[in-house]
């Protein structure tokens, strides 16, 4: 999510005590139509956009008085620490296109403008999100409820994902949906409340398809360009950079890129190690030991020439694709994620990824 650093902020602000004219210059010079009124230990006092100057004037005010007379002291303002999808609701909710972004002393620590929030260069990269799992192992949460619409600090899951993926310019998202798909068609409709366009991969819930297989229903729609696939499971809560693992992909020439997450992981018993020249000696004994690793993080940068290889009707691992092309000798790149990352498929997980445990 972008915000303004503080100190970033010079070309943005002005004193309580400058003139409605120099308000005029500072929304010409930084292009955002809007002027920050601070005081001298930076503190915000108000916002000035430019419909306040225009209005101004047409009441009669003279470009020599004082800017504290159209300033408007109460503006709407986020935490730095509110999220993306927050901001854009508060924006969408007052019409709203800058939030000031301001810490717990009143000091102005950055902006937020939407065309930057919503991805300010749409990228020819096509989404698609696998959400069409039963999510049977969450019991109940999941009687009436997709697992991928799950809320998540009161937003669902699915709907964090598809955000941030337009935050970072994705504008084409395909929903694979199938276990009660009705629900998740309508909260998100044709996508335009989200800015980008939604198209749906039906599965049967009787015979879900897997991580891979939808990717064969999508082999048949028409896309425009041949810009690598961006796919991503849809039990994920996720920050990644959209930009840095598709930079990856162009960069090694690769087929397929997978997103990989280190794991630590202590085993809760003590492990035996047997004697390779006789299985009945005992060589070793560690107790509680730590196994470290890379895991797949389920996001992946796919080819779409890889698209037929897909079969048909038929559950089918993505993973699958992963070995297929390994066998082949084709590049297979390995992208390290190192930002927020939940799998919320399991009780446990989900609870960890609310902040309840």
């Amino acid at each position: 999510m972008h915000a303004a650093g503080h100190q970033d902020m010079g070309h943005l602000t002005i004193g309580p005590h400058a003139t409605i004219r120099a308000a005029m210059v500072c929304i010409d010079r930084n292009e955002l139509k809007i002027a920050l009124t601070v005081d001298s230990e930076g503190r915000l006092l108000g916002t000035v956009s430019d419909g306040d100057v225009r209005r101004a004037l047409l009441d009669g005010a003279s470009l020599d008085d004082a800017v504290s007379s159209v300033v408007n002291r109460h503006p709407v303002t986020v935490p730095p620490s509110a999220d993306r999808a927050g901001v854009l609701d508060i924006m969408r909710a007052r019409d709203l296109s800058q939030i000031p972004v301001v810490g717990p002393d009143g000091r102005l620590v950055g902006l937020h403008v939407l065309h930057e929030l919503l991805g300010s260069t749409p990228k020819d990269n096509h989404a698609v999100i696998l959400a069409g799992g039963r999510g049977s192992r969450l019991g109940h949460l999941t009687s009436t409820v997709p697992k991928s619409m799950l809320p998540v600090a009161g937003r669902p899951i699915l709907e964090r994902l598809v955000l941030h993926l337009v935050g970072s310019g994705i504008r084409h998202v395909h929903l694979s949906v199938g276990y009660l798909a009705e629900q998740i068609a309508d909260h998100f409709g044709d996508g335009s409340d989200f800015g980008c366009t939604i198209e749906y991969l039906i599965e049967s819930p009787e015979r879900p398809l897997g991580t891979g297989g939808p990717l064969r229903l999508l082999r048949d729609r028409a896309i425009a360009n041949d810009a690598p696939l961006l796919v991503l499971n849809g039990d994920l809560v996720a920050s990644f950079s959209v930009g840095g693992i598709l930079d990856t992909h162009a960069r090694t020439d690769a087929v397929m890129t997978v997103a990989l997450r280190d794991y630590s992981h202590e085993v809760p018993f003590g492990v035996a190690t047997m004697d390779a020249s006789n299985p009945d000696l005992l060589s070793d004994l560690a107790e509680k030991p730590r196994w470290s690793g890379r895991v797949n993080a389920g996001i992946y940068v796919i080819e779409p020439r890889l698209l037929s290889e897909v079969p048909g009707g038929v559950s089918y691992p993505i993973t699958d694709l992963v070995l297929t092309c390994l066998d082949r000798g084709e590049r297979v790149a390995g992208w390290e994620y190192t930002d927020e990352w939940h799998d919320v498929g399991r009780p446990f997980e989900l609870a960890r990824a609310r902040g309840e445990i």
